[in-house]
Formats: C-alpha cells, sequence, structure tokens
C-alpha cells in the first residue's frame, strides 16, 4: 500500500502565531467598510480588542454560524468585502457551508480560521485538526480552490491583499497557540445587532 503523505501546504508546516496578531494585521488592512463577522469566543474577544469598528458583528453563543452569516452578509450586499473570523471547532460542526460557499461562486467572502486544535474557551479540550483533520484540505475538497494554509505573518499579509483585491471566495487557515484574549467583548446582543445594522446601511 502506498504511504500518502500530507502536502507541504499542510497544517503541520505552517509556523504557530497568534490570533490578537492577526486580528491586528487584518484590522489594519481595512480601510473600505469592510464587514468582519467575530465566531464566538475568542475569535472576537480579540477582534474587540483590536478597536470596535461599527462594521464588525460579534457572535455570542451561536457556535458554527459564522460563516454562515457571513455569507448571507456578502450576499446581501456584493459590493463590500466581508470576513468571516471562524475557529477550528466552530467550523467542525458546520462543515456543510463550505459547499455552500463553493456552490455560489460569491466573489467578496473571505474565510479566515484560527486552528489551535482545540475547543480552548471551554477546557482546551483536542478537535479533530489536533490529529486527522485538515480543514483546507477539505474546503479544496468542497470547491473552494482558493483555500490555503497562512505559513508565517508576512504570507498571512499578501494574502489579505489578495482577499481584498480579487475575487473569492477566499478560505485562509491559520495555526495558532492558546494565548488568553487580552479583553472579552461587551455582551449586549441588541446594542452589538442595531450597531451592526447601522452601520451596513444602504443610506449611510
Amino acid at each position: 500500500m502506498t504511504n500518502l503523505t500530507r502536502p507541504s501546504s499542510s497544517r503541520e508546516n505552517t509556523l504557530i502565531m497568534n490570533r490578537f496578531d492577526l486580528t491586528k494585521r487584518l484590522v489594519s488592512k481595512l480601510h473600505a467598510k469592510e464587514a468582519v463577522i467575530g465566531g464566538i469566543g475568542n475569535n472576537n474577544f480579540d477582534l474587540w480588542a483590536n478597536g470596535q469598528r461599527p462594521e464588525n458583528f460579534y457572535m455570542l453563543g451561536s457556535m458554527g454560524l459564522t460563516i454562515p452569516i457571513a455569507f448571507g452578509v456578502a450576499l446581501a450586499q456584493p459590493e463590500r468585502r466581508v470576513f468571516a473570523l471562524e475557529g477550528d471547532g466552530s467550523l467542525l460542526m458546520q462543515l456543510g457551508a463550505l459547499g455552500t460557499v463553493a456552490r455560489s461562486s460569491i466573489k467578496n467572502l473571505t474565510m479566515i480560521i484560527f486552528d489551535n486544535g482545540m475547543y480552548q474557551i471551554t477546557g482546551k479540550q483536542p478537535t479533530l485538526t489536533n490529529s486527522c483533520v485538515d480543514l483546507v484540505s477539505i474546503a479544496q475538497g468542497s470547491g473552494i480552490t482558493q483555500s490555503c494554509w497562512a505559513k508565517d505573518e508576512a504570507h498571512f499579509e499578501q494574502l489579505i491583499d489578495e482577499a481584498l483585491t480579487k475575487d473569492g471566495p477566499h478560505f485562509i487557515a491559520t495555526r495558532i497557540d492558546d494565548k488568553t484574549p487580552v479583553a472579552s467583548t461587551d455582551r449586549d446582543p441588541v446594542k452589538i445587532r442595531l450597531g451592526f445594522m447601522q452601520a451596513l446601511s444602504l443610506n449611510q
């Protein structure tokens, strides 16, 4: 039997980076009122800590729905670039969303996956990416051709630049550490919803 090995672009061959730092690098490049959907827990905590942009949506308790929500925003406002910040555990709950995104050929959606191989916020229980699952391979197999691992911070920034200037969908996976977020989101769902709706209003 042939011994199959993962390609050099696999999860194991990427630098372990920091979610807050990567989020900061992303936010620094947003100058055209791009929408950012921050997945539950640490993803939106670090997004919040990088400055409360009105175009940010901070999810509370909706595990697995970051990409579906971002997909809906991108469909509703095709002229606006939309970014989804999702964790490996949450994405594993909603893998079917990747096929839906691919089937739509949506051009303005970028999915950024922060993968530390664990359910960090609930006790660091390992996810399947800690053993046998490669999320980029799944995204590519779902039909999202522009899917890859960010090798390091410079490569991550290059991929963001491409997502801001080229048609998508884009799927950018990053391997991150388990550092504690530096802040916690203001947990007021009504305020978050109304602020985001106002920021995305076509009348603005």
